[in-house]
């Protein structure tokens, strides 16, 4: 359940490396020695190794939940090019000063970790994924870059290795959420309710009771994680849950959204975490075709992965990002702490269809009362 976090300080870490490296160079040759291709590598790799640290340090924050919500004012993103610049300037001004003087190095690493904790504070948890993927490549860049600085080849290697699947990994968390990188990093994604085409009817409630024993005589069943499994710490009452549907008979499959949760393949771990084999476990494009012949699909705390607006609502601020299609099922239940938005701020047309109904309440507090209704059924 502590994944996210554990990843975000480890990429933390990993920069932090790199830029203490830069720092005993910069710091030993006072702005001599090398040459000034040597310098620029050393200054760029110290830049980077920094945002890295300190950005991953503030991500780590907001997945440990010690930072409740995106930090946002007036200008930030003017203010935060302006500290990039000055950065830029004072990493220009450490490469050219051969006097020794420690001031420059100094400044240029308090702006640089500055820079990486600014740009890091407005970014909402859900895009958490794209974030660490985008640290775990800047990682590796800079220790790469400082590889060569050093003229170390394993340390080349091993940055190029990291940073290049550290940066594809980052356009592909991005592509899934049908977003461009520096819409993740500048814009203000769900800020507001943000527009989108109003949603017309009442969602409905069901008893927990009710929906597992639905399930126990259905012929099919997928179930959709999402983040509020992982709070909830429910992964493992889920699973025995699934195995008493698999002995009354129930074929069930687990659907991932790439996106879903606070890191890359974090369901997948909390799921293996569980002891759910690997067979019953698919991607998205795998098994969106599946829906539509499935009697019954479960929701787990996932909202915008599953709103069936990103694909028919234009004005939606999620239009045109790939959703699982559990819209398409005969019928849906959906665990929910309550009536609450999603992160994108738009209401989940899901929600409201006929075909689909609410299970309110604390997705391990649910999932415990479908496991006794479904031991009840065979007593």
């Amino acid at each position: 359940t502590d994944m996210p976090q554990m990843v975000a300080l480890y990429n933390g870490m990993g920069g932090g490396s790199a830029a203490a490296l830069a720092a005993v160079v910069l710091f030993e040759r006072g702005g001599e020695g090398g040459s000034l291709l040597h310098q620029v590598v050393t200054v760029l790799g110290a830049l980077i190794g920094s945002v890295s640290l300190a950005g991953s340090l503030v991500a780590w924050a907001k997945l440990d939940g010690r930072m409740k919500s995106a930090w946002r004012f007036k200008g930030q993103r003017e203010f935060n090019l302006v500290v990039f610049i000055a950065t830029l300037v004072l990493g220009g001004i450490t490469i050219a000063s051969g006097d020794g003087m420690l001031v420059w190095p100094l400044l240029f690493f308090v702006l640089a970790l500055a820079f990486g904790a600014l740009m890091t504070l407005p970014i909402g948890g859900a895009d958490m994924p794209v974030v660490i993927s985008l640290y775990n490549a800047f990682t590796g860049l800079a220790v790469a870059l400082e590889g060569f600085a050093l003229q170390n080849p394993a340390l080349m290697i091993a940055g190029m290795v990291v940073g290049s699947a550290g940066t594809l990994l980052t356009f592909l968390m991005a592509k899934a959420m049908n977003r461009s990188l520096a819409n993740v990093l500048f814009s203000n994604f769900g800020e507001a309710s943000g527009g989108g085409q109003a949603v017309e009817g009442e969602m409905k409630s069901v008893d927990a009771g009710d929906a597992a024993v639905t399930m126990r005589y259905a012929s099919s069943v997928i179930v959709v994680p999402g983040y509020g499994l992982a709070v909830a710490q429910a992964q493992a009452k889920l699973f025995e849950f699934v195995k008493l549907l698999q002995a009354g008979g129930v074929d069930v499959k687990f659907a991932i959204h790439p996106v879903a949760g606070r890191m890359p393949g974090h369901m997948n771990v909390l799921l293996a975490e569980a002891g759910v084999p690997y067979d019953m476990i698919y991607d998205m494009d795998d098994i969106n075709e599946n829906f539509a012949a499935t009697d019954v699909a479960l929701v787990i705390g996932a909202n915008d992965v599953v709103n069936p607006a990103a694909r028919t609502d234009k004005s939606s601020p999620i239009y045109g990002m790939p959703i699982l299609n559990v819209d398409q099922s005969r019928q849906i239940y959906v665990i929910k702490r309550g009536k609450g938005r999603g992160y994108a701020g738009i209401e989940n047309a899901l929600f409201y269809q006929k075909n689909c109904d609410m299970v309110y309440g604390d997705a391990l507090a649910v999932l415990n009362e479908m496991v006794q209704a479904v031991k009840a059924l065979g007593e």
